[in-house]
């Protein structure tokens, strides 16, 4: 039988006793029906879970005693970074589920000239907290021991200029000068997928990508929507080099 799998986001050693979560920990009790004494899998994002088991449970508190670790191999070696314009509300919420199961491994959340969503201060940060919940739990989900990170959104110049370095930058473009048929990569290689907000890239988005190296990828005669665009890529590229197979 599969064990439940919980991501703790602390440090985790074997035999030590930790509090969970108390999202987690309602999620065990409550919707599961998790008792002392019954089995869980914990795991924190360093690669590894952990055996676990339901040391305590109170009204807003349970407690998880942590036995051995095993390490996961799951990560794809294909490193694929999603640049993704923020998109509205639950269309960005399955981008971000869809792709974590994909296998990506960071997500650039930005905002262009045409990005519908603007959030700013306090509400920017909820959704950000939001966003990693919803990548950890894609994670508990699909098995992944390593969380992908979603860095903070910003502009869209910002978050070129703060790119690390990819082997190659792709812009998702229907009349795009690559197709998968074209493109010429190692199975361990380090991409950056760019992929519009709901009314696309303008054309000053476009040439400030341009200027940071993207090249135009092609998918197909269609033209997709942004909560389609990105997760057909990824499927595509890890089918076509990473570990889709």
């Amino acid at each position: 039988m599969r064990l439940t799998r919980v991501y703790i986001p602390q440090p985790l050693s074997p035999g030590a006793e930790v509090t969970l979560p108390e999202s987690a920990a309602a999620h065990l009790t409550r919707v599961l029906r998790l008792g002392v004494g019954d089995a869980c899998i914990a795991f924190n994002g360093d690669g590894c879970d952990y055996a676990a088991t339901l040391a305590s449970v109170g009204k807003r508190e349970a407690r998880l005693v942590i036995g051995q670790a095993t390490r996961v191999d799951r990560e794809s070696a294909l490193g694929i970074t999603l640049l993704q314009g923020v998109a509205k509300g639950e269309k960005m919420d399955l981008i971000l589920q869809k792709a974590t199961e994909l296998g990506v491994q960071a997500i650039v959340p930005v905002w262009s000239q045409r990005s519908d969503v603007k959030l700013d201060g306090d509400r920017a940060a909820k959704r950000l907290e939001h966003w990693r919940n919803v990548v950890a739990s894609a994670c508990e989900q699909c098995g992944r021991a390593v969380v992908p990170a979603v860095v903070p959104p910003a502009s869209l110049q910002a978050a070129l200029g703060a790119l690390p370095p990819h082997d190659t930058r792709l812009l998702l473009d229907p009349v795009g000068a690559h197709s998968l048929r074209t493109l010429d990569l190692g199975a361990d290689a380090a991409l950056c997928v760019a992929v519009g907000p709901e009314g696309g890239w303008s054309p000053l988005d476009r040439e400030q990508l341009q200027a940071a190296a993207f090249g135009g990828l092609r998918l197909g005669p269609r033209i997709l929507r942004t909560e389609t665009a990105g997760l057909a890529a990824i499927a595509a590229l890890q089918a076509r080099f990473g570990d889709l197979i």
